[in-house]
């Protein structure tokens, strides 16, 4: 059920993300983050966000045996593509209770 939702919500933003990307361009993305200061909080809870996961993301990688530095690349470059991703393929079994 979680890997469903998780499959669901990662393609729903690839959707938006290339559309996006159509429409704007890669650093177009960023422009409207940069031009307020309510873009820019955005943009800093983002970067926390991610920053937090990337830490989560590492300590879990190395626990579990995977290598995680193409996770942490695929974050830094692509943004929640790379959590979503890693979720979607862990091996462990997600909310198994």
């Amino acid at each position: 059920m979680q890997r469903t939702f998780l499959a669901i919500v990662l393609l729903a933003f690839a959707g938006l993300t290339g559309l996006a990307l159509w429409q704007h361009g890669y650093w177009g993305i960023f422009q409207p983050l940069l031009q307020s200061s309510a873009g820019a909080q955005v943009f800093a809870d983002l970067a926390i966000a991610l920053g937090l996961f990337l830490v989560w993301m590492f300590h879990d990688a190395r626990t579990s045996g995977r290598n995680p530095w193409p996770w942490l690349a695929v974050t830094l470059a692509l943004g929640s593509f790379g959590p979503l991703m890693y979720l979607l393929t862990g091996k462990r079994a997600l909310g198994a209770a």
